[in-house]
């Protein structure tokens, strides 16, 4: 019962369009071979383990309980979100000119390990979703319960993302024509996400 809770709450907090899984959709769509696209989604599936066993452990409650690190993790957030959503919007239109290739907008491993981690860990929203549903869901569930729940979140996150780059993979290879398209609407996603973020320091 533990193990579906988890696996349920999970899959319903992960689903909703955001920055981090338009990322990884859009890597997806982008690289060569799925194969490459493997970075991005582990390191989005990691970041999501990580912030799942602090909230499950209670860790994340205490550093967010900081006035100033909350704020520092909101503004870093906002900074790099403009930043990569004006770098996303770059890419689509260096994709609309028939003279420059594919192969340069698709992110390094490196580059998709970097901005995985980014989109995954300096969006405090997530961070809270997390504390806030499965770190106070997690309260119910003691031992092997607990371990099941927990599991369950983890297995979820896994599953999702390399569902997501499969899907973009698949959307690239029909369509190659829609990924300028994919860019322009990750970079209102991400520009949307800044404001939305800036609004919570006022």
């Amino acid at each position: 019962m533990a193990f579906l809770h988890g696996f349920l709450l999970a899959f319903g907090l992960i689903l909703p369009l955001g920055v981090q899984n338009v990322f990884v959709f859009n890597q997806g769509a982008r690289q060569s071979a799925f194969v490459r696209a493997l970075p991005v989604v582990a390191t989005a599936t990691l970041c999501d383990w990580l912030l799942i066993l602090l909230s499950v452990f209670g860790v994340s409650l205490l550093v967010l309980e900081v006035n100033w690190v909350r704020w520092l993790l909101i503004i870093g957030g906002v900074l790099f979100l403009l930043y990569m959503g004006w770098l996303t919007w770059k890419n689509a239109a260096s994709a609309d000119q028939p003279e420059k290739t594919e192969e340069p907008v698709a992110f390094s491993p490196k580059r998709q390990i970097l901005f995985a981690a980014s989109v995954s860990l300096l969006n405090p929203h997530a961070l809270l979703d997390t504390v806030g549903v499965i770190g106070t869901s997690s309260l119910s569930y003691a031992g092997s319960d607990k371990a099941g729940f927990t599991t369950a979140c983890m297995l979820v996150s896994l599953l999702w993302f390399l569902s997501l780059a499969f899907a973009g993979r698949l959307v690239g290879r029909i369509n190659s024509g829609i990924l300028p398209l994919i860019n322009r609407i990750s970079a209102v996603i991400m520009w949307g996400s800044a404001v939305y973020m800036c609004t919570t320091l006022l």
